[in-house]
């Protein structure tokens, strides 16, 4: 809108500038376009409303950034650090904003973080906690460096769905797209899915503990037998191997984050014998149980250890 008709408008509504960038929103943060200092990551492909060459991206992520300077509570996200700590950075301003207490889950160098666990207590011990039914498929793709995948969660008959797009990495960043999607369309795609695959069955629990936010995966049937059983915990934090501070309501077995044995693609595999596995595991056999598969794990009386692979 050019200038003059922006003030013709706000002289004809009895609007002021300063009023309506300053008391609407109590606070402002403003995301840099990729398209600024990186831009190998910028595109408009799977984007329904962006259709702006770079160029353009630059020009308007100038007009929109500068719109709301003078916001009393104006936080500028740039592309100086990877997406995901981009994301930890938002986050991290809103909760200062708002006098959250998340630990050190927005820590730049906090990560997903996964652990076996062994067994869990009785319910009276818990605190309190949501709980979910959650169904995973795998889809076919035209790459195999390239992953996809639905997924199905809820409760009581009541569900939400997504589905999820893992590329390959680029500049050693893995790039996800993941979306809401209707139950129809959840339907249509799994028409796409990949009979390699085993489809995924999990009982999530969702809980806080010690202000940080945990999510424990119990595998259900049908399921591979390597999967009976199988329950992971997961949270981020910036604590590695024994300095992590479990649930005391959890046993852990010990750490296995990044490991490729248990990631949810691979673990669902029909053909595990031919997956390619970069640990000092035992060779697999159709009564492998992945529980305890320590490599050269160390999980000792006195923390958690920690799966080492090459």
């Amino acid at each position: 809108m050019p200038r003059e008709a922006w003030e013709k408008l706000i002289s004809k509504e009895k609007w002021n500038n300063v009023d309506l960038r300053d008391s609407r929103y109590g606070q402002v943060i403003h995301m840099t376009t990729a398209a600024k200092g990186a831009i190998e990551f910028y595109t408009t492909e799977e984007h329904v409303v962006r259709h702006e060459g770079p160029e353009l991206a630059c020009e308007l992520d100038d007009k929109v950034a500068q719109a709301w300077v003078g916001h009393p509570y104006y936080d500028v996200i740039d592309n100086s650090t990877d997406f995901n700590a981009k994301c930890m950075r938002m986050m991290a301003a809103v909760c200062r904003r708002i006098g959250v207490d998340v630990a050190d889950r927005l820590e730049l160098n906090s990560k997903k973080h996964k652990y076996l666990v062994k067994s869990i207590s009785d319910q009276d011990s818990w605190p309190p906690y949501k709980e979910f039914e959650v169904i995973h498929n795998y889809l076919v793709t035209p790459d195999p460096k390239m992953q996809a995948r639905v997924r199905k969660r809820g409760r009581d008959g009541v569900y939400t769905f997504t589905h999820t797009v893992r590329r390959p990495k680029i500049k050693g960043q893995r790039v996800e797209l993941r979306k809401q999607i209707s139950g129809r369309t959840y339907q249509m795609l799994l028409n796409q899915k990949d009979n390699k695959h085993h489809t995924i069955f999990k009982e999530r629990r969702c809980f806080i503990w010690n202000n940080r936010y945990f999510q424990l995966d119990i595998y259900k049937e049908p399921c591979h037998p390597r999967c009976l059983q199988l329950m992971i915990l997961e949270t981020y934090t910036t604590a590695e191997g024994k300095d992590f501070d479990a649930p005391p309501f959890l046993e852990i077995d010990c750490e296995i984050t990044d490991h490729p044995l248990y990631s949810m693609h691979n673990l669902s595999l029909k053909d595990y014998h031919n997956m390619e596995i970069k640990a000092g595991a035992t060779e697999s056999t159709d009564t492998f149980d992945y529980r305890h598969i320590y490599a050269q794990a160390e999980c000792s009386e006195n923390g958690i250890g920690v799966i080492e692979f090459q």
